[in-house]
């Protein structure tokens, strides 16, 4: 049977393919499919982890305790995992363990354009990278079986494209993997010192077989073409690159880590002249030019954003691409904004006015920082709005924290905040942390967490209290907020930023777009009591409009939230048709 498939979803058929007993993730574009795809075999265990540190960890202990597991990321979420994976590289597994990771060049939904190869390399653990949805599935369960095999975990990239992209899949029978006895071993899986020093020594000697392994293995394979040109590449680059050269010579290597070295120099020595065409660093390229080989590369190529068989040709064949098609009128340009009725736009309202010192965090209200709201002046990474604003305290004093408040949603917040609030209550800080709590994991589709009392198949759960949890961890000062009660939330946030001791603020509204979440109707403004005074105009509603003359309200987009309503000195907003 064939289908068409996205690249994630391919990766989900594959571990239900091969026998997968446990999966763990946190969200995070461009990796949220696969889980979300996964939970859909009820032959699997599937969850949404607090964070990814944890996914990995669960998985581990999958694996340790005999079954085959995987776990799923972001590129920036692998650096959350990073400790796990370097000791359970140590450890090896019991049954097989598989780490997809999900790049994302061009920064579509990014802080960074990480290269996760490095991963591989430092953590001494072979990486695999398919080049669309047949290897998406075909990789994952040949990931399986090389991790059994070399007792190892095996790491999965894929990058937005290939995540995003759909083409055909052979599906396959699922297999019948039966758990793998458990025995303890504290010797391997025990890692202090002495144990592993003696890991290590498996380690290297399994990198060793794994480089043996790569030179044979049809994961990397020879595309006989002319001989006057050849490229070395892998994973969309592949791709990019038929489309680009067509008839010339290709080493498709679908095992970046390790490469394929004697392979390369076997191909290399057929080839007149030879390219390495690979997405942001030179990291298949830099280990070519190490083996003494002359190749081709960023020389010409960029180490920034996204390729395509556009940019080969120019940079490369030096072939400029026409467009065909005349472009008569200048597309304008859309920048990301908040949803028609986001709870975030009240809250911004209210810190802007204020005059606030704003350490942001990772999520929909990250938009915050654009204007009109123009009211956060950080975002680093997840959790780092919390600990930030202690930082800034630290270094400026209990004054310049009565200016400055934290924002972060409540999924971040179960992610990596609880630790940054603990640090402000432990070593004496001030500061106000208000939680943005919309009841979902807003700004990757709607993934349940900890806070909202349901799994991710949707069964009942018990919820983290957010308010208990605050008082748990030392702060006395803990409060719920209305953001769109204007007037009561500046109150609040002015009250808690003069507090001498720490203080939280859950701003509690949920997400417009929630199933659950219903307004009145679309408002409309009364030109007779308008004074274009264009208050309304400061939250940043994409449903409101300036017409130059008047101020309208488009009731396509309008969801009736009120919040331009209750601004409106003046009365001139109420609800259409009455």
């Amino acid at each position: 049977m064939r289908k068409l498939m996205l690249g994630n979803e391919a990766v989900a058929r594959g571990a239900y393919e091969a026998g997968v007993t446990v999966a763990a993730a946190y969200p995070g574009t461009p990796s949220t499919e696969i889980t979300e795809y996964i939970a859909k075999y009820d032959e699997i265990y599937s969850e949404w982890s607090p964070n990814e540190k944890v996914s990995m960890e669960v998985a581990i202990g999958a694996s340790i305790a005999g079954a085959r597991a995987i776990c799923s990321m972001k590129h920036v979420g692998l650096n959350v995992a990073a400790d796990p994976l370097f000791t359970v590289s140590y450890t090896g597994v019991n049954g097989g363990l598989v780490i997809m990771v999900a790049d994302d060049p061009g920064m579509h939904s990014s802080q960074n354009e990480q290269d996760s190869r490095f991963y591989a390399r430092s953590s001494k653990v072979p990486m695999l990278e398919p080049s669309d949805s047949q290897e998406c599935k075909d990789f994952v369960k040949e990931a399986f079986e090389i991790s059994e095999k070399f007792d190892c975990p095996v790491i999965v990239r894929l990058t937005t494209r290939i995540a995003h992209s759909q083409s055909v899949v052979e599906l396959g029978e699922k297999v019948d993997f039966t758990l793998k006895e458990y025995k303890k071993n504290f010797e391997k899986y025990v890692m202090m010192p002495a144990m592993a020093r003696k890991r290590h020594v498996e380690v290297e000697r399994r990198m060793a077989e794994l480089r043996d392994f790569s030179n044979n293995t049809s994961l990397n394979r020879i595309e006989w073409g002319s001989k006057d040109v050849g490229i070395i590449t892998s994973g969309i680059a592949y791709q990019y690159a038929r489309e680009a050269f067509g008839d010339a010579s290709y080493l498709k290597i679908g095992m970046v880590h390790p490469i394929p070295e004697k392979l390369i120099a076997d191909f290399a020595k057929e080839i007149k002249t030879l390219y390495v065409i690979e997405e942001l660093e030179p990291f298949i390229e830099n280990q070519i030019k190490k083996m003494g080989i002359k190749v081709i590369g960023k020389e010409l190529l960029p180490v920034i954003g996204e390729f395509s068989s556009q940019l080969i040709k120019e940079k490369i064949l030096n072939v400029k691409t026409e467009i065909k098609v005349p472009i008569n009128e200048i597309v304008p340009v859309r920048p990301p904004v908040m949803c028609p009725g986001c709870p975030h736009r009240g809250l911004y309202h209210v810190l802007k006015k204020l005059k606030l010192v704003v350490s942001g965090d990772i999520g929909c209200y990250t938009l915050g920082a654009l204007p009109p709201a123009e009211s956060m002046d950080t975002c680093i990474c997840m959790g780092a709005s919390v600990s930030g604003a202690h930082g800034m305290e630290k270094a400026r004093g209990k004054d310049f924290a009565k200016k400055t408040v934290a924002v972060i949603g409540d999924s971040t917040f179960m992610h990596s905040g609880i630790t940054g609030l603990i640090d402000i209550v432990y070593n004496k800080g001030v500061s106000t942390t208000i939680i943005l709590d919309n009841s979902i994991t807003g700004m990757t589709g709607h993934q349940h967490n900890p806070t909202t009392g349901y799994t991710i198949k949707g069964e009942p759960t018990r919820k983290v209290d957010m308010v208990k949890l605050a008082h748990a961890v030392g702060v006395e000062r803990v409060r719920v907020e209305d953001p769109f009660d204007i007037k009561a939330f500046e109150k609040a946030v002015k009250e808690e930023i003069e507090a001498e001791e720490p203080s939280v603020i859950i701003a509690l509204r949920p997400c417009a777009l929630l199933k659950g979440v219903s307004y009145e109707g679309a408002q409309v403004i009364r030109k007779d009591r308008c004074k274009m005074c264009k208050l309304c105009l400061s939250i940043g509603c994409p449903a409101i409009v300036d017409k130059g003359d008047c101020i309208e309200i488009n009731e396509a987009l309008c969801i009736g939230c009120k919040l331009c309503s209750r601004l409106c000195n003046f009365n001139a907003i109420e609800k259409a048709g009455v």
